[in-house]
């Protein structure tokens, strides 16, 4: 299985660690959709969980700069 929601990150551990975590949900909810069978809605359910993951992602290490920052 290709690594949809790149589970490699250069950083902190704790961050690496609950990314990791939200990232093995959706492969979780991915196979739920997988065994739904192929149609346009599945596609368009895959991709918006994909970049629901990301933005998730973008959004935790986000709030991690900015705690730096301040």
């Amino acid at each position: 299985m290709a690594d949809t929601f790149r589970k490699r990150y250069n950083t902190d551990e704790t961050l690496h660690e609950f990314s990791m975590e939200i990232k093995s949900l959706a492969e979780q909810l991915e196979d739920k959709f997988i065994e739904i069978g192929s149609s346009r809605e599945i596609s368009l359910a895959m991709t918006n969980l994909e970049q629901s993951i990301m933005w998730a992602v973008k959004a935790l290490f986000h709030i991690k700069e900015n705690e730096v920052k301040s």
